[in-house]
């Protein structure tokens, strides 16, 4: 659905419930289920652009190169993920935010939420295990584990794939 018809549908809704608002023999039952009535257009609308704007964003996302390495392994550094996709995710009005929960104090879990202008969000979440490898005291396991956990949440979120293999995608790095 167009912008411009969306904007007009929400518009004659909203003279309906002015309308009925004004008039002191209203139903208030009635202005409560229009108001839901409006919630629910302005959410389907919403998503509905989320979509749109997705799908045309994800022509757009780039491989991340795996060009960090430790511990005998390379990966793609949240730093170059976010330099290769927040001037994309700008373009297409959205913005990637995380959630932080440590529910104990073995794991942590890390939501990251993909956000669009009209308001509608989506999320993914990992719970991973404190990453005590190697000589970390405690603040750095749990920093460890949460860039870890970051890294493939938006991965999954914004279907990024990270590597060297290319078969002709854009590369970013």
């Amino acid at each position: 659905m167009s912008t411009d018809i969306q904007l007009k549908e929400n518009s004659a809704l909203m003279s309906v419930i002015e309308r009925v608002a004004s008039d002191p023999n209203s139903d208030i039952s009635k202005l409560e289920k229009m108001l839901d009535m409006q919630e629910r257009v302005l959410d389907r609308n919403a998503a509905q652009a989320f979509t749109a704007d997705m799908a045309a964003m994800q022509g757009e996302m780039p491989r991340v190169l795996k060009l960090a390495s430790g511990h005998n392994t390379t990966y793609a550094r949240l730093e170059d993920m976010n330099d290769a996709v927040r001037p994309i995710l700008q373009k297409y009005g959205f913005a990637v935010t995380f959630n932080i929960d440590q529910p104990d104090l073995k794991a942590v879990k890390i939501t990251a939420i993909l956000s669009h202008k009209q308001g509608h969000k989506q999320e993914s979440s990992l719970m991973l295990p404190i990453d005590s490898s190697g000589s970390k005291n405690a603040v750095q396991s749990i920093g460890s584990t949460v860039s870890y956990g970051k890294r493939y949440a938006v991965c999954a979120l914004l279907n990024i794939s990270t590597g060297d293999d290319t078969n002709g995608a854009k590369i970013s790095g």
